[in-house]
């Protein structure tokens, strides 16, 4: 299925109790063919994230990220920062570890674990 789903409701995450937590859930390959509906729900997530947020990118349905895919998170995370919200990867496959290495972008995008459900 390649629906993305969020929890909007705040969350408390480990480590910082007091921020909120939005949770956006991908499902499905991270590539130029879904690209449009991931950046559509990391938009929505961070419109809709209260003021300092954390937004967990959720990426245990996903196996495959190409560099469109990248690009999303990575500008999602910029538009994150510029408005004091944080972004975060939960659990990325070993696929999406190894893109950020090679890309020189896992300083950009801080990874994590996953949240409970």
């Amino acid at each position: 299925m390649d629906t993305p789903t969020k929890a909007t409701e705040p969350r408390t995450g480990t480590g910082s109790p007091a921020r909120p937590i939005v949770r956006v859930d991908i499902h499905g390959d991270m590539d130029i063919h879904h690209v449009p509906r991931w950046r559509a729900a990391l938009d929505e997530a961070l419109a809709g994230a209260p003021e300092s947020a954390e937004v967990v990118v959720d990426l245990r349905n996903s196996s495959f990220c190409d560099s469109s895919g990248l690009n999303v998170l990575l500008a999602a995370a910029e538009k994150a920062r510029r408005t004091g919200r944080i972004l975060r990867l939960a659990v990325p496959s070993h696929q999406m570890l190894r893109l950020l290495d090679i890309t020189g972008a896992t300083n950009l995008l801080p990874v994590g674990p996953a949240l409970p459900d």
